[in-house]
């Protein structure tokens, strides 16, 4: 019996699938998870299933920066963190992977932060 999802799981599916199908050309994925604290971004290759990089609010590196980890300054920090580190292992044409999450507030400074560090999406 197929369970039902609420639309949260919903809207998360419905994004999953259509990055999925832009992701099949080759390109790499962006994903981004927001929790009332903290916000983390991984660069996934889901051909073979591996994280190529990651930057979050826990990071050390982060830490040194002395921003806060739950307004948009410290998301624009990550989303910088991020394209520095994907740039560094020679990837630069992802798919953003917003999930559940509206494009708008923390998820938005993140993805602009990370267009104005190199990332192409």
């Amino acid at each position: 019996m197929p369970r039902k999802l609420d639309s949260t799981q919903r809207r998360a599916q419905r994004t999953r699938t259509r990055i999925k199908k832009l992701a099949g050309e080759g390109r790499l994925r962006l994903s981004v998870f927001r929790s009332l604290k903290h916000i983390s971004a991984q660069v996934i290759d889901d051909a073979r299933g591996v994280t190529i990089a990651s930057a979050s609010t826990l990071d050390e590196s982060f830490k040194k920066s002395g921003k806060k980890s739950s307004d948009k300054t410290g998301a624009a920090e990550v989303g910088r963190l991020i394209a520095e580190r994907a740039l560094a292992k020679g990837q630069k044409r992802v798919v953003f992977d917003r999930g559940r999450y509206v494009f708008h507030g923390r998820v938005k400074a993140l993805a602009d932060a990370a267009r104005e560090g190199g990332l192409e999406f």
